[in-house]
């Protein structure tokens, strides 16, 4: 699984021209999941999210999580995460996981966010069309890319 977390001051999502999803100050994460993924791995995840220090403390350094700060969280899924730009100027989405899988995994990915202790967990709509406003703060942009933990093991 992919997941971009970018650190807002505000956002929110409209699904399908819909009134407005907003949150405010937290985390935007874009949630793309890879065909070869496993549901396991789900759990791991969206505690990394809710856990990652990226927030300023009384210091001004990054030390503070969106769990800690009682903050909350807008989850969007995306395939376009999964874009092979290798060949040409059109990207390949192969690698994106589809229904079942992808469903299944988003799912379970927002359930679980709503486990981490956040004040309000928000969320986009799998397959809709969307439109996300945010202001980010720093700017502060992570990826995480769950392949990356498995690389070594043998």
């Amino acid at each position: 699984m992919r997941a971009v977390i970018q650190a807002v001051s505000s956002a929110s999502v409209r699904v399908n021209g819909g009134e407005p999803r907003p949150i405010g100050p937290g985390l935007v994460i874009l949630l793309g999941v890879k065909d070869t993924d496993t549901l396991d791995i789900v759990p791991k995840l969206a505690e990394k999210c809710a856990g990652l220090r990226i927030f300023k403390d009384e210091n001004d350094k990054l030390n503070l999580s969106a769990k800690d700060l009682g903050y909350s969280a807008l989850v969007v899924s995306q395939f376009t995460l999964y874009g092979d730009t290798k060949k040409g100027f059109r990207p390949s989405f192969i690698k994106a996981a589809r229904p079942p899988l992808a469903v299944d995994a988003y799912e379970l990915f927002l359930a679980e966010m709503n486990r981490q202790g956040l004040k309000d967990v928000q969320h986009g709509e799998f397959g809709a069309d969307m439109q996300v406003s945010l202001v980010n703060e720093g700017p502060c942009t992570i990826v995480i890319d769950t392949d990356e933990w498995h690389k070594g093991e043998k």
